[in-house]
């Protein structure tokens, strides 16, 4: 299951995004470091095609695709010299996939803070670089003793100083022009700055009725780097405490339609190269996470391992058109239904039913 680690200062509106997200119950309170200890839960890759087939076949059981979102202590100017929490508690995100900035722009003078986002960005990209900082420089000079005995290590230590470079220079690297080898070379390292990042901007209500004002100057800060997206994320924390027909009612209510928190989930999803194949029947519909690139052999082994072993040959179908024909069965009877073998790539959106033998 792939991870996210949300980052943030203190009354960002972490603990109440994990909760929107999870369904969680985690302590969301307007003082500094009511979260001390991470906490970890699964949200559901809302997916309506999932939905419509699981509808089609009269499924009995609906999987979706889930990702994992840990939600950790407050950052503060100066973590990296011991302020607030420190910085120690980094290490709870530091095996995450991506990280989610959690910056805040809802006005609320009883909730201490700054709330300017883009105030917020400076704050926890500056202490994830120095706690960055803090590990290259920790592991370049046993690296460089390491090399000396041993050729293959010299390209980690190059990738080591290209880094310490950026870093010093308080460049999340990121936003540096460390190579896209020097980048993979440092992957084993779990480097703060060295993954994907996405940002969620925390409104208000009355932010809701011109979002794009508002997200406007973090979407121009971050560029290509990340996905933005604005949310009244305690809205929606209350949203997702409700039954589905109440959430859409009351989301529907505030003209958020799905809500934000959805169409986050899936660009989440997507950052990290991740796509979705579909298997439905009677029995189960279900979602199945596979990475780009994945073939058909790959990603029968995703069901089980006795499917790539034994692999034949799967048949596939576009959902939609598989919904518009309205069952497998008659996909096959005319002819719809197309038989791929080993080199197949298979494709977001792509039914499947594996042909196997062992």
């Amino acid at each position: 299951m792939e991870k996210f680690g949300f980052v943030g200062l203190p009354n960002a509106g972490k603990s109440s995004l994990y909760n929107a997200l999870t369904g969680g119950g985690a302590l969301a309170a307007p003082y500094a470091f009511a979260t001390t200890d991470p906490n970890i839960g699964v949200a559901k890759v809302f997916d309506h095609r999932l939905d419509a087939l699981a509808e089609m076949s009269g499924s009995k059981s609906v999987v979706s695709a889930s990702v994992q979102f840990t939600d950790i202590g407050g950052l503060v100017e100066g973590a990296r010299d011991g302020e607030g929490l420190g910085n120690r508690f980094l290490a709870n995100i530091r095996e995450v996939d991506a990280i989610v900035f959690v910056l805040r722009a809802f006005r609320d003078d009883d909730v201490p803070g700054p709330q300017d986002p883009l105030e917020h960005l400076r704050v926890v990209e500056l202490e994830l670089t120095y706690a960055d900082l803090e590990t290259v420089e920790k592991q370049l000079e046993k690296k460089r003793k390491a090399a000396k005995g041993d050729p293959a290590v010299r390209v980690e230590v190059e990738a080591a100083e290209a880094a310490l470079a950026t870093l010093e220079a308080g460049t999340p690297l990121y936003r540096g022009d460390l190579s896209s080898e020097h980048l993979e070379t440092l992957k084993p390292w779990f480097l703060l700055t060295n993954k994907p990042v996405l940002a969620v901007v925390n409104l208000d209500e009355e932010q809701l009725a011109d979002v794009d004002a508002v997200i406007e100057p973090v979407r121009a800060e971050l560029g290509e780097l990340a996905p933005v997206f604005g949310a009244c994320v305690q809205l929606e924390a209350e949203a997702a405490q409700l039954d589905p027909g109440d959430r859409a009612e009351m989301l529907d209510a505030f003209g958020l339609g799905e809500g934000a928190l959805v169409r986050f989930i899936q660009a989440a999803y997507h950052t990290l190269g991740l796509r979705t194949f579909l298997t439905t029947g009677e029995k189960e519909s279900r979602a199945w996470t596979f990475r780009v690139g994945s073939t058909a052999p790959e990603c029968a082994g995703l069901i089980h391992t006795d499917l790539q072993q034994g692999f034949i040959r799967a048949e596939t179908i576009r959902w939609d058109e598989l919904l518009e024909i309205g069952s497998m069965a008659k996909a096959r009877e005319i002819g719809k239904v197309r038989q791929e073998g080993k080199d197949y790539i298979v494709e977001d959106g792509d039914v499947l039913e594996i042909r196997f033998n062992v």
